[in-house]
């Protein structure tokens, strides 16, 4: 069952948060809340409930493969945050995931604080954190060695790779809401295997966040179950990877390229071997072409 926290907890674990980040505290993209029994559909029930009674809106769902569900959230500090943050969209949900691995149930969230300070996100969201560990627990924090947060705002994964702030441009439109609109329509269209999970509008700004869900026979490159079946292959699963994010910025459609997407969600993947970033080394650009089909932007465009 997810654990409860009192006020006066929530206070000391804030001032715990506080002191390790002023310490240079290493931080990892994902929190474990709970590894027991049961099964995928009573804990993400219980997961939803506990979410909404501790402020949160379920913004979608997504279920990549058998015994595996992704609940995307949001709230007003998430929102907010993302609308005084350039692209701050990335940053607008949490993901928490429910999936069955032998005979337990693993549920786990992306870490708030990591993920502000990845994305360069104004404040550092620790203010969701407690209200992610009040609704769901946390029994640990997991999928790398860990980061600093200065680490994290100026990260890439090696020399000549692609930092937060060099997004790929899909398309570009006359307007605000004709961008939406035609992301819009090549989701529902399912271009290239592309379609819609999600969509949080930022307030105060033309910015809107789509999330989508990637699955396609024809290139197993830009498939959501293929490529985690390659990296997520450590005992505790970082399935709240998924799902990818395209963001609407004023009049232009851009996604983070994969070689930011996914070494950000795991940093400590070796660049050779089995399970390696060798392994999906077609990825990257696979992904960024079919989002491109998706937002209806031309296939020569270079990816910055």
């Amino acid at each position: 069952m997810f654990k409860r926290m009192t006020q006066g907890g929530i206070l000391a674990s804030l001032l715990i948060s506080f002191a390790a980040l002023a310490d240079g505290a290493l931080l990892k993209p994902f929190i474990l809340a709970s590894n027991g029994p049961g099964t995928v559909a009573a804990k993400a029930a219980a997961a939803k409930k506990a979410l909404q009674a501790n402020g949160f809106t379920i913004a979608g769902t997504y279920s990549p493969y058998a015994n595996a569900e992704i609940i995307i959230v949001t709230n007003a500090a998430l929102k907010n945050n993302a609308a005084q943050s350039p692209m701050g969209g990335f940053g607008a949900m949490q993901r928490v995931a429910v999936t069955q691995v032998k005979n337990a149930v693993q549920v786990s969230y992306t870490n708030p604080v990591y993920m502000a300070n990845a994305y360069r996100m104004k404040g550092d969201l620790t203010g969701v954190a407690a209200a992610l560990r009040k609704a769901l627990g946390d029994e640990k924090a997991f999928g790398a060695q860990g980061m600093t947060a200065d680490a994290l705002r100026h990260y890439h994964y090696m020399f000549g790779m692609e930092y937060f702030t060099d997004p790929s441009t899909l398309a570009e439109y006359g307007s605000h809401d004709a961008a939406v609109k035609a992301l819009e329509k090549g989701l529902a269209a399912g271009k290239s295997g592309v379609t819609q999970v999600y969509r949080i509008d930022i307030p105060g700004k033309q910015e809107t966040v789509f999330g989508v869900a990637m699955q396609s026979a024809a290139n197993k490159y830009q498939d959501d179950r293929y490529i985690m079946h390659v990296i997520d292959f450590k005992p505790l699963k970082s399935t709240a990877y998924l799902p990818y994010e395209v963001l609407v910025d004023g009049n232009k459609i851009y996604a983070l390229y994969a070689r930011f997407r996914i070494a950000i969600d795991f940093p400590d993947l070796s660049m050779m071997g089995d399970h390696s970033f060798m392994n999906i080394m077609d990825a990257p650009e696979a992904i960024r072409k079919a989002l491109m089909a998706a937002a209806g932007g031309k296939a020569t465009q270079p990816h910055w």
